[in-house]
């Protein structure tokens, strides 16, 4: 393969706003999804537990990030008629695909973590 031959498909780099990963990468690629779709993932959550779940995410980010996740059709949510109100977030056979390409990526990032730090310790060095 050649230095110029990355075999990096073009829509990856087109820059229109109608580019499909791009749009896919805004809802799935912040760090507050991925920790909701990874607890989900695990079994059906309440919001209280999502939030006591996920360090450092406010309610209001937990909501917001919930809200987008169904819009998206990623998670469900059920609301069950009991006294107090209780909701339940799980994911959609949808969400379940997006665990594959997810586990990829915390297998790739715990096998490289070292490779990273140590090249992050190069260049402050250099």
């Amino acid at each position: 393969m050649s230095a110029t031959n990355t075999n990096v498909p073009d829509p990856i780099l087109a820059t229109d706003d109608e580019c499909p990963v791009r749009e896919i990468l805004d809802r799935v690629g912040d760090k507050w999804s991925v920790l909701i779709v990874c607890l989900l993932g695990r079994r059906v959550h309440r919001f209280s537990e999502l939030h006591r779940g996920i360090d450092g995410i406010s309610q209001r980010m937990l909501t917001l990030t919930l809200r987008a996740l169904v819009r998206d059709g990623l998670v469900d949510r059920t609301v069950h008629a009991a006294v107090p109100p209780r909701v339940d977030y799980e994911l959609t056979e949808l969400g379940r695909t997006l665990l594959v390409p997810l586990s990829a990526l915390d297998q790739w990032a715990t096998a490289h973590r070292s490779d990273i730090q140590a090249a992050r310790e190069r260049y402050d060095n250099a």
